[in-house]
């Protein structure tokens, strides 16, 4: 399977973005999906996390009440919107995908995701 990610971009604070993941080769609504990112200098942070089925989401407190998960299974795409932005979420985001794991606390503290995309920049100015 593979994972794209697009969608990041320079914003300024308390904007907003829309970040994408496609994915090819399998279908979506076999994995559960997750978003991570990683700021210069700092390691990779699981944020948000979706079951397979959609029902059940899960954020880091970092990004809860900011940023919603969601996901098309008929589009093969997932979504991370991300509200109210500040320059602390500057970093570079990553989607992943696993068909095992069980989205929670684990799945993004493990990052035992078995697929991962490329990343995308996201800058946030002040």
């Amino acid at each position: 399977v593979q994972l794209q990610a697009s969608g990041g971009g320079l914003v300024q604070a308390g904007g907003s973005l829309r970040l994408s993941c496609g994915l090819s080769g399998n279908t979506l609504n076999y994995y559960t999906m997750g978003w991570f990112r990683q700021a210069q200098g700092k390691e990779r942070e699981g944020i948000s996390c979706m079951s397979r089925s959609g029902d059940t989401s899960y954020y880091s407190d970092s990004v809860k009440g900011r940023f919603t998960i969601s996901r098309d299974n008929a589009a093969n795409t997932a979504y991370l919107q991300m509200n109210n932005l500040n320059p602390e979420d500057t970093a570079i985001y990553y989607c992943a995908a696993d068909p095992h794991i069980t989205c929670g606390n684990y799945a993004l503290m493990s990052r035992r995701f078995a697929s991962w995309g490329q990343g995308t920049l996201v800058t946030v100015s002040s």
